[in-house]
Parts: C-alpha cells; structure tokens; sequence
C-alpha cells in the first residue's frame, strides 16, 4: 500500500526529485532507474549519455542548494553514494549554497549525528567511500572548517581517516599502504 502510493507520486516526479528522493532513502533502484531512462533520452536525441548524465547530476540543486552527493552523505545513504560515485564526470567535491560544505563535509555531520555505537558500523563507511573516490579533506567551509575539524574530537577512528586523507592529497596521491603478511627482504639469492 504504501510502496503503490510512494510510486504513484512519484510517476509525475521530474528526474532531479527522483534522484534526491533516492538519495534521501538509499533507494539504488530508483537511482539505477532513473540514470538509465537519462542515458536512454539522451541517446534518442544525439546527445552522449554520460555526459549528459553527469550534466543532470551536476546541476541538481535542492532547496537550500544541495548537490546529490550532500543529500546522499547527510542521510548516510551508501549504496546511492557507491552508484553516484561510478558516474563518469561527477563533480565529487561541489559546494553547497549554505555552508559551503563539500559532501564529505556532510558526511562527516552524519558521522557526528549518529549513536557512538554506530561510528564505525554506519558512518566511517560513507566518509571512506568519498575519501576513496577522491573527495579532498582539505577543502574549507564557509566557517573556514577543513572536515577533520568537524569531528567529534572522541571519534579518533574518523580523525585518523581524514589525517591519511589530506596526507595522500598533499603527497599527491603517491602514497602505497602495504597491508600483507609476507616475507620481507630480497627475493634475490644472493647476499
């Protein structure tokens, strides 16, 4: 009954609320949906569709000047993050009109909203998701906060993934993390 109605409403929705609406409800379906029939209109009329795509993505604004990325990091919407952020050509660290607040500004919000027992579980996911996609951690709201600056000072899991956030952006992205088990030394025979 009440999926029949939400899809009711939303038959008349242009595509810029049904992307919001996704992003506010983590619904990858309709997200998926949408960005095809996008592709799919773009196609039939000569235009290239992941440019296109990403043209609608880019430009989409709510209310208060939300790109799709903030909404979906404010609501810690993941898997719409994970779909948003495989679109070629999407504007990863947009600035929104009231804060000027990047999406993982947002996302860090989100982080400092929720149950201290949900840091780890809920939140780090949606910061590592955009920090892996290559949001920069250096960016500066309008209050001059870098997002390790928004975080709740307890949540050292989260400070430290935006340290190595920064770090990698100021190394230019040359940083190597070995993470295995193996031998160390030469692999060479002699000495």
């Amino acid at each position: 009954m009440v999926r029949t109605l939400v899809l009711t409403v939303l038959q008349g929705a242009s595509p810029r609320e049904l992307v919001f609406e996704a992003c506010r409800r983590n619904n990858t379906e309709l997200l998926e949906e949408t960005i095809a029939d996008l592709a799919s209109a773009a196609s039939k009329s000569g235009k290239k569709p992941a440019e296109h795509v990403a043209g609608i993505l880019n430009s989409a604004r709510d209310g208060v000047g939300n790109g799709c990325l903030h909404v979906a990091a404010t609501y810690g919407s993941y898997e719409v993050l994970d779909t948003l952020l495989d679109q070629e050509g999407l504007e990863i660290d947009e600035i929104d009109r009231m804060d000027q607040d990047t999406p993982l500004h947002k996302a860090v919000r989100y982080v400092n909203s929720l149950d201290k027992s949900e840091w780890a579980s809920a939140g780090h996911p949606i910061v590592d998701i955009l920090l892996d996609a290559g949001c920069d951690p250096r960016i500066r709201n309008k209050a001059k906060l870098k997002p390790i600056e928004l975080a709740d000072p307890r949540n050292t899991e989260l400070r430290s993934m935006l340290q190595k956030g920064e770090f990698s952006m100021q190394a230019g992205g040359d940083v190597v993390e070995e993470d295995y088990g193996g031998p160390t030394g030469s692999a060479s025979d002699s000495d």
